[in-house]
């Protein structure tokens, strides 16, 4: 593939570049070691690359998806806040995640008997599984079925099915901008049971405001329950990321749920405080 036609990549002086440019207000760039992984899917341009401050890197149409440095962080926030509010979560179904690592920390869970995975792009799932085991842990449980698919379409005529649903989604641009639409929402409240709850990454509170507020409302319109909590994730733009829930029922975690679990980054403390929002979001929402 003649990496020149790509605007994100770059060679100055025998050395490549990743620059990530965020809607034309930010870029950001990393010095790339190699790229390891480099095709096109039928939905998007697939790379994974080892950058020298990062490892490796799942960049997707030239933005930085996961890191073998930082995704724990993100993945195991979306993942155990959700399963440690809910008392007993029997079927879990994730729509995205192609990086496999939300579905990783799901299996953590051993009374979760079904994780669905729902992504739409193969690709990332195999380039993932291959060469970034880091975040994917080559994962392999065989609770976990992969389904290749449109994640709004699979959602649709679902009804009461599932305990908890994660959607791990990218941007709200291109292939998952659908994610972010209440009707979307709607599907997910009509396939979750009666004390179900989900869960979605939010964007930035600094730099994608609007979208936060956004699916906040949106959510809390749908379920009339909601709740936000935050993170720190390095390669995102901002570092602050937030995650919002959507419940018909449970709202407290239960933060000894996490006790056992292998987790790099998410304890009992952390679970108790993420919710602790700072002032302007509070003022925000």
């Amino acid at each position: 593939m003649g990496r020149g036609k790509f605007e994100y990549l770059s060679e100055k002086n025998g050395e490549w570049w990743l620059t990530e440019d965020e809607h034309g207000d930010l870029k950001l760039s990393y010095r790339i070691k190699d790229i390891i992984f480099d095709q096109m899917s039928d939905f998007q341009h697939v790379m994974i690359v080892d950058s020298y401050n990062f490892g490796k890197m799942l960049v997707l149409d030239g933005i930085v998806q996961t890191t073998s440095k930082d995704g724990h962080i993100y993945n195991e926030m979306i993942t155990h806040v959700p399963l440690s509010i809910h008392p007993d979560p029997k079927r879990v179904l994730i729509i995205g995640g192609g990086d496999c690592g939300a579905a990783r920390e799901a299996a953590k869970y051993e009374h979760v008997e079904q994780i669905d995975m729902v992504e739409i792009d193969e690709l990332v799932v195999k380039a993932c599984k291959k060469y970034l085991p880091e975040v994917s842990g080559n994962l392999s449980d065989p609770r976990v079925n992969f389904v290749y698919e449109d994640g709004v379409e699979f959602v649709r005529n679902k009804e009461k099915e599932y305990d908890v649903i994660i959607v791990d989604s990218s941007d709200p641009i291109g292939p998952a901008e659908v994610l972010f639409e209440k009707s979307f929402y709607q599907s997910l409240h009509h396939a979750l049971k009666d004390d179900g709850l989900m869960v979605c990454q939010s964007q930035s509170p600094i730099f994608h405001d609007n979208i936060m507020k956004q699916t906040y409302q949106r959510i809390h319109d749908v379920f009339g329950k909601a709740s936000m909590y935050t993170a720190v994730v390095p390669t995102y733009p901002g570092g602050l990321w937030s995650f919002t829930i959507g419940t018909k029922q449970y709202m407290n975690p239960a933060p000894e749920k996490v006790q056992g679990k292998e987790t790099s980054y998410v304890n009992a403390e952390i679970i108790q405080s993420c919710f602790t929002l700072p002032e302007f979001v509070k003022n925000s929402l």
